[in-house]
């Protein structure tokens, strides 16, 4: 039961439709009783919601099989105190990493957030416990940070590489964004809240002198997914001193209010009317005022997702201007769902722990290489699909 597909229109999906199908049919045959009538009209006001739901999951990926449904890794997540009692007393480093859920306090921003998650890799637990560097990953609206272990896999892809590597990945820290499921904060200091400060200043200080990581700096990137891939690299930018390396997976031009690259009432919405705050929070903007050497960017999109697309290529081309080393991935025919979200992490993860950590090799078993169709000291373009 725990292996069947919820992403396939067999065995699941395709018996509810059939179902629902069924029983309009039913309904709309004149002569039954008012009793069975009832008991159909029931039926369907629980199929609906059902075929919704399975084909929204289905195009998004988020849910691959019932047993991750039923499971959610998410929800398994260990305390903060399971976690001071295994180290460092532990002789043998664990066989995989473990994610604990923990509150990280708004004590700068007073950004009131759920819990985070944070995977520590093996190499955490070791007696002489290394500084292991940090990546942020950032998830977007509708969302919860744990969107990247349940919707995107991220677990399993820290701990096939870690397996290779003697436990050693960064530590991954999956802080709240939004504050909300629906909020929608963009990563800005707003009247949706002070989330910039938190990102920027209380995770960052919690997940150094909790975890005993590397200081913020070289060592640290940022990554994220949708409105999250729009802060990784926003938030860099604005703030070099925190990361080094940023990874856009599908996030718009800029800090947006819609879903479209398309300004709109952003301006009013997030910076009380501020055209000057908008602008010093625009990547097109900061990329056209400053130079980053210092600095890596990788941006990845799935071809039919438009705005994203458009959006990588801009950025992606500014930012190799202003002196970042950065790497474009167009992904033919994917779109905007955690099946890319997936796959471009375990691309990126061998580019990531070369920028942040130079004892480890870039290679590994999580790693595939696409097709380079342009090479420029400072732009390698992987792009097959053309708009």
């Amino acid at each position: 039961m725990d292996t069947l597909a919820l992403t396939s229109w067999w065995p699941l999906r395709a018996p509810l439709l059939v179902a629902a199908i069924a029983v309009v049919v039913l309904l709309v045959w004149r002569g039954r009783r008012w009793w069975s009538r009832a008991g159909l009209t029931a039926l369907l006001v629980l199929l609906l919601p059902l075929n919704v739901l399975t084909g929204v999951n289905a195009y998004f990926g988020y849910f691959r099989t019932v047993g991750e449904l039923s499971g959610s890794a998410g929800d398994d997540a260990t305390t903060l105190a399971a976690i001071d009692a295994m180290s460092p007393t532990a002789r043998t480093l664990p066989t995989h990493g473990e994610v604990l859920s923990v509150d990280i306090p708004g004590t700068r921003s007073h950004f009131r957030t759920r819990p985070a998650l944070v995977y520590l890799p093996p190499a955490w637990f070791a007696h002489n416990q290394p500084h292991l560097p940090v990546l942020m990953l950032l998830h977007g609206t509708p969302g919860a940070p744990s969107d990247w272990v349940d919707g995107a896999e991220a677990t399993g892809t820290l701990d096939r590489w870690a397996e290779a590597h003697h436990g050693v990945t960064p530590v991954v820290v999956m802080p709240d964004v939004n504050g909300g499921f629906t909020a929608d904060t963009e990563c800005v200091d707003g009247p949706p809240g002070n989330a910039e400060t938190y990102l920027t200043s209380d995770v960052p200080d919690y997940v150094e002198h909790k975890f005993g990581v590397a200081p913020p700096g070289r060592a640290w990137a940022i990554g994220g997914l949708s409105e999250g891939g729009m802060c990784a690299a926003m938030l860099t930018l604005r703030h070099p001193q925190l990361a080094s390396t940023f990874v856009d997976l599908s996030g718009l031009a800029g800090p947006r209010t819609g879903l479209t690259n398309a300004v709109g009432g952003t301006v009013s919405a997030l910076f009380h009317g501020s055209q000057p705050q908008f602008d010093a929070h625009e990547p097109a903007w900061l990329l056209t005022h400053d130079r980053y050497p210092a600095v890596a960017g990788w941006f990845e999109a799935g071809g039919q997702d438009g705005p994203a697309v458009d959006a990588a290529r801009l950025l992606a081309a500014l930012s190799a201007r202003a002196g970042i080393t950065t790497r474009l991935t167009v992904v033919p025919g994917a779109e905007h769902t955690f099946t890319l979200w997936h796959s471009a992490l375990a691309d990126a993860l061998p580019w990531i722990v070369a920028r942040v950590d130079g004892r480890t090799p870039a290679t590994g078993p999580t790693t595939r290489s696409p097709a380079i169709v342009a090479k420029t000291p400072t732009i390698m373009v992987a792009d097959t699909a053309h708009r």
